[in-house]
């Protein structure tokens, strides 16, 4: 079935969701979901809509200005306009820990994932037979204090040239600069452990074990210049106990790790999340 979502942001007014549904009653859309929420807090409005295409009376390259002519303009609306027909394309960065890169090329292989992933970049060679086994082409860009910034211009035009929609750093262990975020606002999902800020440093799974912590979980979210603290697309946590081995935390925490990046790619690539003030609204 052809469909559009469309996904709305704006002040909190009286009417939103009439108007909205008679321009698509005018047009002949069948509507297949629709989901609002207002914050009251800061009276924001936040709406995603999904219709059929196939009876629609308008064409699809007219429906944009149709809808800020006829809709969006009378209540200062920011919306974007999505159709399934158009695959999203998403790129993947690794370094060299495989969990959550297999979980995602397991679900790509699938069909779980409508998506296409035209690359993966990394800064190691240690996942070069992983990714082309899946017919992906892989770059290998090695990168270091002295030629970062080189090597994310690299990064930068490789997207470009690929076309890519989003990016997906599954366990990429590397720092982003601020013009590398800027080039892609809310467009950058990441995955960590739940433990920072209390355990941070390259081994918090240790640390974790030597605070005897009951819970464990892991956290995906958009990217922002502030590190690990960008809007919250998806979280989970698992228990342990006092039995459990540091061997055991990291496969626990690795299993909750991918299970949340897969979630939070799906609700991406659904178009289902929509990020104000560096919170989310997340329609499920």
């Amino acid at each position: 079935m052809n469909k559009a979502i469309i996904t709305i942001q704006c002040q909190d007014q009286k009417g939103i969701v009439a108007t909205v549904s008679d321009f698509l009653y005018n047009y002949q859309g069948n509507i297949l979901e629709v989901d609002q929420h207002v914050d009251e807090e800061v009276g924001m409005f936040f709406m995603r809509a999904a219709w059929e295409l196939d009876s629609f009376a308008l064409a699809k390259e007219s429906i944009e200005s149709a809808f800020r002519e006829e809709v969006a303009n009378k209540f200062g609306m920011s919306f974007d306009l999505y159709f399934n027909t158009q695959k999203p394309r998403m790129a993947i960065f690794v370094s060299k820990l495989s969990h959550c890169l297999f979980d995602i090329l397991s679900r790509y292989y699938n069909g779980q994932f409508d998506v296409e992933i035209p690359l993966v970049i990394s800064n190691h060679l240690d996942l070069k037979k992983v990714v082309t086994a899946f017919r992906i082409p892989f770059y290998h860009l090695p990168m270091d204090k002295s030629n970062k910034a080189s090597v994310e211009l690299q990064q930068i035009e490789l997207l470009k040239q690929h076309h890519v929609d989003f990016v997906v750093l599954a366990r990429y262990m590397q720092i982003l600069s601020g013009d590398f975020i800027k080039t892609f606002p809310n467009q950058i999902i990441n995955i960590h452990h739940s433990f920072l800020p209390a355990f941070v440093g390259a081994k918090p799974y240790h640390a974790a074990y030597e605070r005897g912590v009951k819970i464990i979980g892991a956290t995906a979210h958009y990217v922002t210049e502030e590190l690990d603290a960008g809007p919250i697309i998806e979280q989970e946590v698992a228990r342990v106990r006092h039995h459990n081995s540091v061997s055991d935390l990291v496969q626990i925490g690795q299993d909750v790790e991918k299970v949340v990046l897969s979630k939070a790619i799906k609700y991406h690539l659904e178009r289902k999340v929509l990020a104000y003030r560096n919170k989310t609204v997340i329609f499920y």
